[in-house]
């Protein structure tokens, strides 16, 4: 299936999509491929509220901006391996029986199934700018991730 059509179902059974990318046998490169697909989309969320502060500061163009977003979502991949593992280490605590690969598809995964509400974020950073509005959808975000995240690791430590 497509990203797109697995990001949509994950809204409804997140816990059936982690299965199916489980049962695709372990692939290092999916995996990796999946938190890359996050950063791409991570980048994109970014470019409004790049263009609105280029535009109010007047002296630092969009694209040394985006640069350097770019940049630092690139530093962040072995932040990632290193949360997926303190996933995997909490759940082997709580009695899980998983394995790193699941913990990693798990983290990855969940990543990509909020993306939309990223996106929807680096609209209203763009087109309102901070404020309570931003916050709301900031902290509907992170509930979604954190959700998205504990059913996939449920899924997968079974």
């Amino acid at each position: 299936m497509s990203i797109t059509t697995d990001i949509v179902e994950s809204w409804r059974r997140p816990r059936v999509v982690v299965r199916r990318h489980l049962a695709r046998g372990r692939s290092e490169p999916f995996a990796f491929s999946l938190l890359v697909a996050f950063l791409v989309l991570a980048f994109v969320a970014q470019w409004p509220a790049a263009s609105r502060a280029a535009f109010a500061d007047g002296n630092t163009p969009v694209a040394p901006r985006l640069l350097a977003i770019g940049l630092a979502l690139l530093a962040t991949i072995p932040l990632w391996y290193g949360l997926a593992a303190v996933g995997r280490l909490v759940a082997r605590a709580l009695g899980g029986r998983g394995s790193w690969y699941g913990a990693r598809i798990a983290l990855f995964w969940s990543l990509v199934a909020v993306t939309p509400l990223m996106l929807l974020q680096g609209l209203v950073a763009g087109m309102i700018g901070p404020g309570p509005a931003l916050t709301a959808v900031g902290v509907i975000a992170g509930l979604v991730f954190v959700i998205f995240w504990a059913q996939a690791l449920i899924e997968v430590e079974r």
